[in-house]
């Protein structure tokens, strides 16, 4: 599970300086400074949970269930929360409307806040 957790924190990384890139060069003259602000939040969120993973896949004192838990909402969580902020940040740049998935953002959000409530409830039960 270690293994499989570092390397979704690799490809989530990658992503996320792919796209943070993308942003800042290729988005910056076609999107509002808001619309930028809010595509750069998507990356950040990704980032962090690729380094969350990370630090997940380091931590021997959590159970493999639980880090299998941890991976499969980070995923879910990246996918809705980010991807969604991603899709409406650009959504001027296409003539689908993106607005109306808007509702999969905090589904996205509460899965990464789950992810790391697996974390503090799995460290709060261990001995000290």
């Amino acid at each position: 599970m270690n293994k499989k957790l570092v390397t979704t924190a690799a490809i989530l990384g990658i992503i996320a300086i792919v796209l943070g890139a993308f942003g800042a060069h290729a988005l910056k003259n076609v999107l509002s400074v808001e619309e930028l602000a809010t595509f750069e939040t998507g990356v950040r969120y990704q980032m962090y949970h690729a380094l969350f993973l990370l630090c997940v896949g380091s931590i021997i004192s959590i159970s493999e269930k639980a880090k299998k838990n941890i991976h499969t909402l980070v995923i879910s969580g990246v996918v809705l929360f980010s991807g969604s902020i991603y899709a409406l940040a650009t959504n001027n740049l296409t003539s689908f409307n993106f607005k109306v998935i808007g509702f999969v953002t905090p589904i996205g959000g509460a899965l990464l806040i789950a992810a790391w409530a697996v974390l503090f409830y799995q460290n709060s039960k261990k001995k000290a």
